[in-house]
């Protein structure tokens, strides 16, 4: 097994999950970053960012992590083009601000559906792959 890990960043397009893949890069991790299809020009510059500076792999990958098969995308993506999965950080996460008598049951759940739902289905995502992999 190679020394050389590989870590899943998800919301990484900007904020705390960019400066998660940017320090993971700097240990010297081969990278794959996800967000919002919408984030994809922010991932593609993260990219390039990572392997001219840290010089190590990366790829980037459009998905919602509240769609499985985009994440099991994401997932397959990551081990395709990097040869495996040792971390997974699921890092993208919404939240409402403001009073809760101002929050609809819609926001609320969109939060849910984020932090939560999607937060469980890359980990289930994750650790199929890494049991698979050995």
């Amino acid at each position: 097994m190679s020394t050389i890990r590989t870590a899943c960043v998800t919301g990484a397009a900007q904020g705390i999950g960019r400066a998660i893949a940017l320090r993971l890069a700097a240990d010297g991790c081969n990278i794959a970053v996800g967000d919002l299809p919408a984030q994809k020009a922010l991932l593609d510059e993260l990219v390039d960012q990572i392997q001219s500076k840290y010089g190590v792999r990366s790829v980037a990958v459009a998905a919602d992590v509240t769609d499985e098969a985009a994440v099991d995308n994401l997932i397959a993506t990551t081990v395709q083009h990097l040869g495996g999965l040792d971390v997974m950080v699921a890092n993208a996460g919404v939240a409402t601000l403001g009073n809760i008598l101002d929050t609809s049951i819609a926001e609320m759940e969109r939060v849910h559906a984020v932090n939560v739902k999607g937060t469980f289905i890359c980990l289930k995502a994750a650790a199929t792959a890494m049991i698979a992999q050995g």
